[in-house]
């Protein structure tokens, strides 16, 4: 299986030959190659994380793709057939197993509501959190997708996120709001966070992929 990094919070994962498509926000430029997508996962609804715009190039290449997404996300999608999904469930969309975990959207501010959020564990060897630290527990990662920067994240708690996870491989996602130096910072408390249960870092640009 391969992932692919994209602007932001966008991820694509591929295996033989279809395409799971994470989380394709405002913050990402309009993806290229939309064939053979088999499944839409939507880890929340704010737009850095899902615009229609996205979601009509993709079922314009894949009429009637399922999307999957928390409750939140169907009430503000209006129009499309969202398929909500919960912690704990687990979804087969061919050829990849989905598994959802988390439930919430971390605080930003008190002032803010917090809406619904879903972490997802493809296939038991790559997970996302969307925008919390969701921990999957009990669960072997092979890679781990961590945000980076957000609004809501201290880089202290996504180290710590880091090490409760203790993935073997991890790269930083959720990055279009960091400059380019607040963003090497963050990569490198990220590494230091990976190397504690012996995993390796990987600094991923858009395009960039990983096999696993």
């Amino acid at each position: 299986m391969r992932i692919t990094k994209h602007e932001h919070a966008a991820l694509t994962l591929e295996k033989h030959g279809k395409k799971l498509l994470v989380d394709p926000g405002s913050f990402t430029t309009p993806l290229v190659d939309l064939h053979g997508v088999v499944a839409v996962v939507l880890t929340h609804e704010h737009p850095d994380h899902w615009t229609p715009e996205h979601l009509d190039r993709v079922l314009d290449k894949n009429a009637g793709v399922p999307i999957y997404a928390p409750e939140g996300v169907a009430q503000a999608a209006a129009g499309y057939d969202i398929r909500v999904v919960s912690p704990g469930d687990v979804v087969e969309a061919e050829p990849f197993r989905l598994e959802f975990f988390g439930g919430r959207h971390s605080v930003i501010h008190e002032s803010i509501p917090v809406v619904d959020n879903v972490g997802v564990l493809v296939d038991d060897a790559f997970y996302y959190p969307g925008d919390s630290y969701a921990v999957p527990h009990g669960r072997e990662i092979e890679l781990l997708a961590a945000p980076v920067g957000a609004p809501w994240l201290k880089i202290g708690e996504a180290m710590d996120f880091v090490i409760a996870v203790s993935p073997r491989q991890a790269f930083a996602t959720h990055d279009m709001t960091l400059s380019r130096a607040g963003l090497e910072m963050g990569r490198a408390r990220l590494t230091w966070a990976t190397e504690q249960g012996g995993g390796r870092f990987y600094a991923l640009e858009p395009g960039d992929g990983l096999d696993i």
